[in-house]
């Protein structure tokens, strides 16, 4: 009884947090460098492009993603069906984000011509992996990057490279990857709020995943909405499956401001400040060190 009371509150508070920020101007974020493109076929396309690129500072995030959309122009998903690597230009194959280089930009791009080529769009070719039995994403997520990996990336690299930095672009579960970026992109095309855009009408957001990042790892164990302290798959299904328990048909509802509480240093969790500035504060256990 004490633990459906407490459910209730967390629910109720995490309520209140989504409301809070499920506005277009609440909080910096790659999402919205996507919303502009008024045409589905173009979302889907800067959404992957803006969500593999979502590691790393904000600020350096969104500068690369500017960048790139530059490169692209106003139609992404056309530029993407013209696309040929050889005639990349000089300033995309000298774009740097992180680790990531610009011929694996190229190599993305190419690999999303490929997809488009087979199956249309980006969803058919991921509906190719899905199945409504499937309890979430995982086996899916799991057969897109397998599927998109076997594509042909030579034109792209001049060569075959024995580990293409393009790889980046595409984890899977079965690696115990948390396909952050990936379960990030599926969150933006799945779900419809004024945040997330609902390109996609094929996939149901009960399937989706947490994207998980150190800000929702961190509210995760403060939280306790998980048993594992190790990031990886396990820990992103786990906190999703605790969030499912209290939104079974849109668990990932909280996702985005649980991340930006994080992002505002608000969590406490092993820090002096504890739950001080909290705005989950009496639910939360920040362990202070």
């Amino acid at each position: 009884m004490l633990r459906a009371r407490t459910d209730i509150e967390l629910s109720t508070r995490l309520d209140t947090l989504y409301h809070d920020y499920n506005r277009i101007d609440s909080a910096s974020d790659p999402v919205h460098k996507v919303r502009p493109f008024a045409d589905p076929a173009d979302r889907e396309i800067a959404g992957f492009c803006a969500g593999a690129l979502a590691f790393g500072r904000v600020a350096s995030v969104l500068n690369s993603i500017d960048t790139l959309f530059a490169l692209v122009g106003p139609r992404p998903a056309e530029f993407v069906r013209r696309f040929e690597p050889e005639r990349a230009s000089a300033a995309m194959r000298a774009m740097v984000h992180r680790w990531i280089r610009g011929e694996d930009l190229v190599a993305l791009l190419w690999i999303l011509r490929q997809m488009l080529e087979r199956s249309g769009s980006l969803e058919a070719f991921f509906l190719e992996g899905y199945s409504d039995e499937h309890e979430d994403f995982g086996p899916a997520l799991d057969s897109f990057s397998t599927r998109a990996l076997a594509l042909d990336v030579r034109r792209a690299y001049g060569r075959q490279p024995r580990r293409p930095g393009v790889c980046y672009f595409f984890p899977r579960p079965s690696a115990g990857s948390a396909c952050k970026r990936l379960n990030l992109f599926l969150r933006w095309m799945t779900r419809t709020d004024e945040v997330d855009l609902g390109v996609w009408k094929g996939v149901p957001a009960s399937k989706l995943i947490v994207p998980l990042d150190t800000h929702v790892i961190r509210l995760g164990r403060c939280l306790r909405l998980t048993k594992y302290t190790s990031p990886g798959w396990r820990m992103a299904a786990d906190i999703t499956a605790s969030l499912r328990a209290l939104n079974p048909e849109d668990p990932v509802r909280f996702d985005f401001s649980l991340c930006h509480v994080g992002m505002m240093n608000a969590c406490g969790f092993g820090r002096k400040q504890g739950d001080s500035q909290c705005p989950l504060k009496g639910l939360c256990r920040p362990r202070v060190r």
